[in-house]
């Protein structure tokens, strides 16, 4: 090989290094390219995925690509959702009509698990025990009570005094017996007084109806009078009285009495008053005319400590009219007088 210069000595030599190399490359590659079919026919298929023993939790779940998950061929009965993580799953990608929820498609059950058991004798016993009604203790069917409306001192232009209302009844929701009084005393004496026994009857939820006798108790002859009367709640809860009463010698007086309530706080109540008398014939000897003879106008503000015990102070103005103003005048009275009062209101 000496004989060949140098360059063509290089050129003969990698032709022979490629000549050698060449099956042994091929060879190589033939071999590897054969393999791989043998090698895919002895590997086994991969087997079926149990996702109902599959613990979901473990897994991270926003790397799936659920887009393209078959979930209709999933059992999600046996998947723990209660523990999977659902924040972290788009669920937007998910198909969950094609989903079959065996949970949700159970029928529910049309019977109690337990059946309600028939009502027995002894469970209406327990739920309805006789009654006793001799052990009972039933509301007293007689009642009582007593209202002094005015016990006053007063104090006018042409002296002073004292004063006093009272009414009182006992007796059923019905009937009942009734009495009432008022009078008024100055300079020691009693001016004017009288009381009234009457029975009353119910005629309705705000009305009673009275008859009975009255009895004058004021100085001069005594006079009896037959009573007829009304009393009850107007509307708009005025406290309306009319009574007429028929007395000796054809004489028949009148006497009507409204009274209101109007509460400035739950203790403090003013009371307007307002009285008038009329008569149907004059009687000179009682200082009586005929037709209206007298109206009283009053105004009283008490202070309930309690329902039944109220203080209060107020104003009472009276005026005589026609001939019973011309009687007390002659008489050396007053036709008129204003008047300060005070004085209580109890009940019992």
């Amino acid at each position: 090989m000496s004989r060949f210069p140098t360059p063509t000595r290089r050129l003969l030599t990698a032709a022979l290094l490629i000549a050698l190399t060449t099956p042994a490359w091929a060879q190589s590659h033939a071999h590897g390219t054969a393999a791989a079919p043998a090698a895919a026919k002895e590997m086994p298929a991969d087997p079926p995925v149990d996702h109902g023993s599959m613990e979901h939790s473990q897994m991270d779940h926003s790397t799936m690509d659920h887009g393209s998950m078959d979930h209709s061929q999933m059992d999600h009965s046996k998947v723990d959702h209660g523990s999977m993580d659902h924040s972290q799953m788009d669920h937007s990608k998910m198909d969950h009509g094609s989903m079959e929820h065996a949970a949700h498609k159970a029928a529910a059950p049309s019977e109690p698990r337990e059946p309600i058991p028939a009502v027995t004798a002894a469970d209406r016993l327990a739920a309805f025990p006789p009654i006793e009604h001799g052990a009972m203790e039933h509301a007293p069917e007689i009642h009582s009570m007593l209202l002094v409306n005015r016990l006053e001192q007063w104090d006018g232009q042409h002296g002073n005094g004292q004063a006093w209302e009272a009414s009182g009844w006992v007796g059923g929701n019905i009937h009942r017996v009734w009495v009432r009084s008022e009078g008024e005393r100055s300079g020691g004496r009693t001016e004017a007084a009288d009381v009234e026994v009457l029975y009353g009857r119910s005629v309705s939820p705000w009305w009673d109806v009275l008859v009975g006798v009255k009895q004058d108790l004021g100085p001069g002859d005594s006079r009896t009078w037959a009573t007829l009367g009304i009393q009850g709640l107007a509307p708009y809860k005025f406290e309306t009285s009319a009574t007429a009463y028929v007395g000796e010698g054809g004489q028949v007086m009148a006497s009507a009495e409204i009274e209101y309530e109007l509460l400035l706080t739950n203790r403090l109540i003013l009371q307007p008053l307002l009285e008038a008398t009329l008569a149907a014939k004059d009687d000179p000897r009682h200082g009586t005319g005929s037709g209206l003879n007298k109206v009283e106008a009053g105004l009283r503000l008490r202070y309930e400590f309690n329902r039944r015990f109220a203080p209060y102070i107020g104003i009472s103005h009276e005026r005589l009219f026609g001939d019973t103003a011309d009687y007390h005048q002659a008489a050396g009275e007053r036709a008129r007088d204003t008047r300060w009062v005070a004085g209580v209101r109890v009940w019992f």
